[in-house]
């Protein structure tokens, strides 16, 4: 899988999000995240989130999921406003069977 894919909104806007590796530390930052599978087309939104610390974020198992290999990918988006204008903007488009924020 690639280390960074770009997300579009219903919008039409593009937004980057680079890949997580496995085990890697993430800085406790808030942002938005997307589990995503690898396809033969590119790859399948499986779920979009924000986080307000991304380092507590983890992506699904396949056992947990019952899905194949997924991955973790983040963009840093430290205003509140943003990331969920950004997040709204991005589920519009893919209705990704899960949804996920941890805004308060």
């Amino acid at each position: 899988m690639r280390d960074f894919i770009d997300l579009q909104g219903a919008s039409g806007a593009s937004y980057r999000f680079r890949r997580r590796p496995e085990g890697a530390a993430h800085l406790p930052t808030a942002g938005n995240y997307a589990v995503v599978q690898a396809t033969a087309a590119g790859f399948k939104v499986l779920l979009v989130g924000t986080s307000m610390d991304l380092s507590l974020t983890r992506p699904p198992g396949p056992a947990r999921s019952g899905r194949k290999t997924s991955h973790l990918f983040t963009r840093l988006n430290v205003a509140r406003a943003v990331r969920v204008a950004e997040h709204e903007d991005i589920v519009t488009h893919y209705r990704p069977a899960e949804v996920a924020s941890e805004e308060a």
